[in-house]
Parts: C-alpha cells; sequence; structure tokens
C-alpha cells in the first residue's frame, strides 16, 4: 500500500517528543511551542492511522508503533544531517593546482605534503610533475615550482631554495675516484644542459679543456640519480634533493665540490589573483623551507 506524504515537521515532531518522551521539551529543541509539536504528531497519527503515544498525566508513553518508528527516525535524521554538514563543508574547499618540477616534488615536497593538509584541511591539493617545462596558463596552474633563475616571462617568481649540484655515485664507484680528474674515466650522467658538467669541472680546478667523457643524458634528475644508483655512471645532480640516498649510504659524493646555476622558484601567473589556497600553500612553503 502507498502511504500518503508525510510532512517532515510532523517526524521531526514526533522524533523529539519520542526521546524526551515529551511535547513540551521537543518544542524547546524545535524552537516552536508545545501546542505546534502536540499538533504535528496527531498530524502523522491520523495519517499513519495508528497511535504514537500513549498520553500520561505526567509525560508520553511510546506505544509499540512508536517504539518501531522511533530509531528509524533518528537515524534517518542524524544521517541526512551528517551529510548535509559534509556538503557545506566541501562547499568551502578549494582545489590548489600545483605543477612541480619532478626533483623537487620528491625530494623535498612529498616528504612534507601531510604537514601541509594537515595545517589546512580546506585544501584539496592536485598536484602534477614535470621536467621543467611548465606551461601555467595552459596546464591551469595556480603555481609552478620549477628550477631556473627565476626569468620566466609573464610571471611572478619567488626563491625558494638553492640547487648546488655535485657528483654522486656508488660506494663502488666512489672507490676509483681519487681526484677529480678521475671522472673521465666515468660515464656522465647529465641533463640536456651540458655546460653543468663544464662548470663543475672548472669548480673543481680543472681546465675548460678537459676531456668530454661518454654520457647519457636525462630530462629528469630522478631517472639520472637511479642510474647512478644502478652503478651506471656518475650523476651531477643536487644533493639537497637526495638527501635520503646520501644519507642511507646507497649515494655517496665523493668530493665537496659545488657549482650553482640556479635555484628553486615558485612562479604564477602575474595575472592570477592569489585565492586563499594559494595564500596558505604559499606561506606554509615558505615556512617550512626556512625552518
Amino acid at each position: 500500500m502507498v502511504r500518503p506524504y508525510l510532512p517532515l515537521k510532523a517526524l521531526r515532531a514526533f522524533e523529539a517528543s519520542a526521546r524526551h518522551l515529551s511535547f513540551t521539551r521537543a518544542a524547546e529543541e524545535l524552537h516552536v511551542t508545545q501546542a505546534a509539536v502536540s499538533h504535528q504528531v496527531k498530524l502523522l497519527e491520523t495519517q499513519l492511522k495508528v497511535p504514537l503515544f500513549t498520553r500520561l498525566p505526567r509525560g508520553l508513553m511510546l506505544t509499540q508503533e512508536g517504539e518501531r518508528l522511533l530509531p528509524v527516525l533518528t537515524s534517518s535524521f542524524d544521517q541526512m544531517s551528517h551529510t548535509l554538514e559534509r556538503v557545506g563543508e566541501r562547499n568551502d574547499r578549494e582545489v590548489l593546482n600545483l605543477g612541480v618540477v619532478g626533483t623537487f616534488a620528491v625530494g623535498w615536497l612529498l616528504p612534507r605534503l601531510a604537514d601541509f593538509q594537515q595545517q589546512h584541511p580546506f585544501v584539496d591539493v592536485r598536484l602534477s610533475t614535470h621536467n621543467n617545462r611548465a606551461d601555467i596558463a595552459a596546464d591551469g596552474l595556480d603555481f609552478a615550482i620549477r628550477f631556473g633563475t627565476g626569468a620566466w616571462h609573464g610571471t611572478a617568481a619567488q626563491p625558494l631554495l638553492p640547487a648546488s649540484l655535485s657528483i654522486m655515485c656508488t660506494p663502488a664507484i666512489a672507490a676509483w675516484l681519487k681526484t677529480p680528474a678521475d671522472v673521465v674515466n666515468e660515464t656522465w650522467l647529465r641533463s640536456y644542459r651540458a655546460d653543468e658538467w663544464t662548470e663543475w669541472l672548472l669548480a673543481a680546478g680543472l681546465s675548460r679543456s678537459f676531456p668530454m667523457s661518454k654520457s647519457i643524458v636525462f630530462d629528469s634528475s630522478i631517472a639520472m640519480v637511479e642510474a647512478a644508483l644502478l652503478g651506471v655512471g656518475v650523476a651531477l645532480a643536487p644533493p639537497l634533493m637526495f638527501s635520503r640516498q646520501l644519507n642511507s649510504g646507497a649515494l655517496v659524493q665523493p668530493f665537496d665540490t659545488t657549482v650553482s646555476l640556479g635555484g628553486y622558484w615558485l612562479t604564477r601567473l602575474q595575472t592570477r589573483p592569489e585565492t586563499h589556497a594559494m595564500a596558505s600553500f604559499r606561506e606554509w612553503l615558505l615556512t617550512a623551507i626556512n625552518k
């Protein structure tokens, strides 16, 4: 049998009255009059064609039908309240689209991202990695973290961390490297910037005419260092981003010589207004870096 439409007010009035076993206390909870609650309950009983309460001189007692109905309504109202709260929270959330050069993402950001989420739970992070080529506008990014000198047309750039480069390799390879000149006998693992090795050799006191070794070019320092871990050759990469591999002893830094050709920057379009989520991330990022 199809039941007639049951008004929400009547169901709410019954549920509150049944919990308190009092029309008066239910009225106080619902911020209406006692007469209004009594009327709504009577309306519900009429539509269901069963009594839900036994009216007593000093209160109410649930009938068998009322006892069956109460837990169903209480559970339903609790679920509705919880769902509405979540909908409201969701409306207050903001999406933050980040494009991060892979080396910085893996070496610095990811180990700390849980802290940002804990401090700013209203932000939903969408993180994509790149190999230092990011189109903020085309990719719909709020921020791009990349390596360079800070000179990107049409962008506002804020310095984050230096990224000095140094040689890293396995302990087995390092055992053969007595002086910087010994790297000529090893395979050089490098980025697409050929001048990085040249600048490091100069910083190590070798001449610019130092003979080039055989090399493998990578578009990602992550892949480059993975190759170094496998003993493929000697990588020239930022030790700061690979501290876990160095601290574990899987890689070593055979020489103290470093060379700086840029750093990591937080960039955004100059025309992009900063949202609450963007400001929260920027402030957290700078605070975490300066700890």
